[in-house]
């Protein structure tokens, strides 16, 4: 009973996201897009969570409706694929990113589309002409606070709180500081 609810709630919520995801083309309409995910990423509570699930769902490539994003948080780009039970913390900017099943991001974390996403013309002046990245990070992995992903990050990683990845990061470890380095190479069972 309590799965055919949770069925019809999400349901629910894909309705009310279709039509912000028509007039964003489902994601192909990049200032449409990025107007709804920055709205949706207000709306509070349990209600927002599915809200901003249902938009994902129907805009990014892939986003499971069984993971989750909070308050404050939205993806600046429209090419990320999100699996299941995925959990995304409150205040996170995430850019192209792969984010494997059950994977745990804390609050305040960024993924960034790579490191080289903008450049400078000879005169100096900063324009975004850089080359942007699919950044993965790993199934069953965690993401502490504050970090900023710029690599990819492997499955059962543990990344510290407030750590850089500028570099990407193996698998079954714990990386941490800036910038990330590994400390603990993790026994995989």
């Amino acid at each position: 009973m309590r799965k055919f609810l949770k069925e019809c709630v999400h349901a629910l919520f894909l309705a009310l996201a279709f039509v912000p995801a028509l007039l964003a083309g489902f994601g192909r309409i990049k200032s449409v897009y990025t107007f709804f995910a920055q709205g949706f990423a207000t709306a509070p509570g349990g209600l927002g969570d599915y809200l901003r699930g249902a938009y994902y769902h129907l805009t990014l490539q892939a986003f499971d409706l069984s993971s989750r994003i909070s308050f404050g948080s939205f993806f600046a780009h429209p090419e990320a694929c999100i699996g299941k039970n995925v959990y995304i913390g409150s205040y996170c900017i995430l850019g192209r990113v792969t984010i494997g099943g059950g994977t745990l991001l804390a609050s305040g974390v960024q993924i960034l589309s790579g490191g080289r996403q903008h450049t400078r013309e000879e005169e100096g002046q900063a324009f975004s002409g850089g080359q942007f990245i699919q950044v993965t990070i790993g199934s069953d992995s965690w993401i502490g606070a504050a970090s900023t992903v710029m690599a990819d990050v492997g499955s059962r990683t543990t990344i510290g709180a407030g750590s850089i990845v500028t570099k990407p990061v193996p698998d079954d470890c714990i990386a941490v500081g800036n910038p990330a380095r590994v400390i603990k190479e993790l026994v995989s069972s």
